[in-house]
């Protein structure tokens, strides 16, 4: 999937599921759609899946930010 078909399917406020792929200090990486966005503050598991909602999406810098639900 491509950064344009990220944006074309998903925006601010979507619930989606995504699996941990890294644990860092200030929170986890989350890979969704074939991308990854920060959950900062959240600590889980590498590997497990998880609910996320999206808080923001930096089109620029082809970022996005997650929060668990």
């Amino acid at each position: 999937m491509s950064w344009q078909d990220f944006l074309a399917r998903h925006q601010v406020g979507d619930v989606v599921e995504g699996v941990v792929t890294s644990q860092v200090p200030f929170g986890s990486f989350v890979e969704y759609d074939g991308f990854t966005g920060l959950a900062p503050q959240q600590s889980w598991p590498v590997g497990s899946r998880v609910s996320v909602k999206i808080l923001a999406i930096d089109s620029e810098r082809q970022r996005f930010s997650l929060a668990g639900v």
